[in-house]
Protein backbone atom coordinates (compact mmCIF):
# COMPACT_ATOMS: atom_id res chain seq x y z
CA UNK A 1 0.00 0.00 0.00
CA UNK A 2 1.67 3.50 -1.17
CA UNK A 3 1.36 6.00 1.34
CA UNK A 4 1.97 9.67 1.12
CA UNK A 5 1.82 12.47 3.77
CA UNK A 6 2.62 15.88 3.30
CA UNK A 7 4.24 17.89 5.97
CA UNK A 8 5.09 21.97 5.99
CA UNK A 9 4.02 25.14 7.89
CA UNK A 10 0.38 25.89 7.53
CA UNK A 11 0.63 29.80 7.49
CA UNK A 12 3.15 31.76 4.97
CA UNK A 13 4.06 35.26 5.18
CA UNK A 14 2.90 36.97 1.61
CA UNK A 15 6.86 37.49 -0.10
CA UNK A 16 8.05 34.22 1.63
CA UNK A 17 9.15 30.77 0.44
CA UNK A 18 6.52 28.05 0.62
CA UNK A 19 8.03 24.58 1.58
CA UNK A 20 6.74 21.19 1.75
CA UNK A 21 8.07 17.86 1.76
CA UNK A 22 5.93 14.51 0.84
CA UNK A 23 6.90 11.26 3.09
CA UNK A 24 6.50 8.06 0.74
CA UNK A 25 5.91 4.66 2.60
CA UNK A 26 5.13 1.71 0.76
CA UNK A 27 7.40 2.31 -2.52
CA UNK A 28 10.47 3.87 -3.20
CA UNK A 29 10.84 7.32 -5.37
CA UNK A 30 13.51 5.75 -7.41
CA UNK A 31 11.36 2.85 -8.09
CA UNK A 32 11.34 2.38 -12.30
CA UNK A 33 8.74 4.85 -14.16
CA UNK A 34 7.25 5.71 -11.08
CA UNK A 35 6.79 10.13 -10.81
CA UNK A 36 5.70 11.86 -7.89
CA UNK A 37 3.97 15.29 -8.13
CA UNK A 38 2.89 18.40 -6.31
CA UNK A 39 -0.88 19.88 -6.92
CA UNK A 40 -3.00 22.08 -5.51
CA UNK A 41 -6.24 23.45 -5.40
CA UNK A 42 -7.27 27.03 -4.00
CA UNK A 43 -10.50 27.92 -2.37
CA UNK A 44 -13.34 27.29 -4.59
CA UNK A 45 -11.04 25.98 -7.92
CA UNK A 46 -10.23 23.24 -9.74
CA UNK A 47 -7.24 21.02 -9.16
CA UNK A 48 -3.53 22.49 -10.49
CA UNK A 49 -0.83 20.92 -11.22
CA UNK A 50 2.61 22.34 -10.01
CA UNK A 51 4.78 19.89 -10.53
CA UNK A 52 6.47 16.50 -11.20
CA UNK A 53 10.00 14.72 -10.77
CA UNK A 54 10.51 11.71 -11.80
CA UNK A 55 12.21 8.29 -10.65
CA UNK A 56 15.70 9.23 -12.10
CA UNK A 57 15.33 12.96 -10.87
CA UNK A 58 14.01 14.60 -14.05
CA UNK A 59 11.77 17.26 -13.34
CA UNK A 60 8.73 19.08 -15.04
CA UNK A 61 7.34 22.20 -13.42
CA UNK A 62 4.04 24.58 -14.53
CA UNK A 63 4.64 26.80 -16.96
CA UNK A 64 2.14 29.14 -15.81
CA UNK A 65 3.76 29.25 -12.48
CA UNK A 66 7.26 29.93 -14.16
CA UNK A 67 10.02 30.03 -12.27
CA UNK A 68 8.34 30.21 -8.84
CA UNK A 69 8.62 26.49 -8.27
CA UNK A 70 11.11 23.88 -7.49
CA UNK A 71 10.72 20.51 -6.95
CA UNK A 72 13.45 18.13 -5.13
CA UNK A 73 14.28 14.73 -3.75
CA UNK A 74 16.48 13.07 -0.68
CA UNK A 75 16.40 9.69 -2.08
CA UNK A 76 17.98 8.50 1.37
CA UNK A 77 14.41 9.68 3.05
CA UNK A 78 11.95 9.04 0.31
CA UNK A 79 10.76 12.40 0.16
CA UNK A 80 10.32 15.10 -1.91
CA UNK A 81 10.09 18.14 -1.73
CA UNK A 82 8.03 21.48 -2.68
CA UNK A 83 9.66 25.01 -2.68
CA UNK A 84 7.39 28.05 -4.08
CA UNK A 85 9.29 31.01 -3.86
CA UNK A 86 7.57 34.87 -3.15
CA UNK A 87 3.98 33.88 -2.11
CA UNK A 88 0.93 35.81 -2.38
CA UNK A 89 -2.37 35.35 -0.95
CA UNK A 90 -3.77 33.59 -4.40
CA UNK A 91 -1.09 31.00 -3.20
CA UNK A 92 -3.11 30.01 -0.78
CA UNK A 93 -4.62 26.58 -1.60
CA UNK A 94 -5.02 22.76 -0.09
CA UNK A 95 -1.15 21.15 -1.31
CA UNK A 96 -1.69 17.69 -2.07
CA UNK A 97 1.64 15.47 -3.12
CA UNK A 98 1.17 12.20 -5.62
CA UNK A 99 2.05 9.08 -7.16
CA UNK A 100 2.13 8.40 -10.82
CA UNK A 101 2.64 5.96 -13.55
CA UNK A 102 3.61 8.50 -16.20
CA UNK A 103 4.21 12.05 -16.44
CA UNK A 104 0.99 13.12 -16.74
CA UNK A 105 -1.47 9.80 -16.03
CA UNK A 106 -1.91 6.99 -13.58
CA UNK A 107 -2.12 9.38 -10.52
CA UNK A 108 -3.83 6.59 -8.31
CA UNK A 109 -2.18 7.30 -5.12
CA UNK A 110 -2.63 10.67 -3.32
CA UNK A 111 -1.95 12.06 0.28
CA UNK A 112 -4.41 13.48 2.15
CA UNK A 113 -3.77 17.12 1.77
CA UNK A 114 -2.19 20.15 3.88
CA UNK A 115 -4.11 23.45 4.04
CA UNK A 116 -1.22 26.45 3.37
CA UNK A 117 -2.97 29.90 4.01
CA UNK A 118 -0.68 32.54 2.85
CA UNK A 119 -1.21 36.12 5.26
CA UNK A 120 0.54 38.88 7.23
Amino acid sequence: QVQLQESGPGLVKPSQTLSLTCTVRGDSITTTLSYWGWIRQPPGKGLEWMGVIAYEGSNYDSPSLKSRTSISRDTSKNQFSLQLSSVTAEDTAVYYCARGSSWFAGWIYWGRGTQVTVSS
